[in-house]
């Protein structure tokens, strides 16, 4: 049912994308209770935490750089749903004007000075507590990627798509062990190495590894 779904949202859109026939089976939602559970408790605890430090780096921004505080991005979700992700603003407004969708890379020069210290310790994904509570992300899981670039990956990749057999998430396996910059071809396998091997446990361990990263940098480019 829910690949029907996925499927007739992109021929809504204008666009069919092979990837979502390659999917594979997916983690049962009833599997998945619990996670759920813990993701409302503490995606809320996130996001109240998260205000005073989404309120300062808010003016920072306005203050560094024209465009928007907040940047909203179509994502793919569970089993190819789309939904939008948001962030603070981290680039330049005009980032991929010229470009597209671009894969990021180590010492982005679209990457604003503030915002190279917001993905460092991961201040730019706050926002993204309001994406958990709404059941479009998990607090862990594979970081959700664009329709177009995984469509591109998927070519060169053919198991890149199984990475949407989970709820994505705000901050996943191939996070803490790779960074922002990591090439798609290690990302699709952390991601399905997670997938494959997941449990709630599974989930705490990268939880503290991603507490790590916050305060140390390590993982994050």
């Amino acid at each position: 049912m829910q690949m029907e779904k996925a499927n007739s949202k992109a021929q809504i859109v204008g666009t069919t994308y092979e990837y979502l026939d390659h999917i594979g089976e997916p983690i049962p939602m009833k599997e998945m209770v619990w996670k759920r559970f813990w993701d409302i408790i503490f995606g809320l605890i996130g996001l109240i935490i998260s205000i005073p430090f989404i309120f300062v780096f808010g003016i920072i921004i306005k203050l560094t750089s024209k465009g928007p505080i907040f940047f909203k991005q179509e994502r793919v979700g569970y089993m190819g749903k789309t939904f939008d992700v948001i962030k603070l603003r981290s680039m330049r407004n005009d980032a991929e004007a010229k470009t597209g969708a671009v894969w990021a890379q180590k010492n982005d020069p679209r990457v604003t000075a503030v915002g190279r210290f917001m993905r460092k310790t991961r201040i730019d994904e706050l926002p993204q507590f309001w994406n958990v509570l709404k059941g479009d992300m998990s607090m862990i899981g594979p970081r959700p990627e664009r329709p177009e670039l995984t469509e591109k990956f998927y070519k060169q990749w053919p198991e890149f798509p199984q990475r949407l057999r989970i709820i994505p998430g705000i901050t996943g396996y191939a996070q803490v062990n790779g960074g922002y910059d990591i090439s798609p071809e290690k990302k699709c396998h952390l991601d399905n190495y997670y997938i494959e091997n997941y449990s709630f446990t599974f989930d705490i361990k990268i939880a503290l590894e991603t507490i790590k990263t916050m305060f140390t940098g390590c993982g994050a480019r």
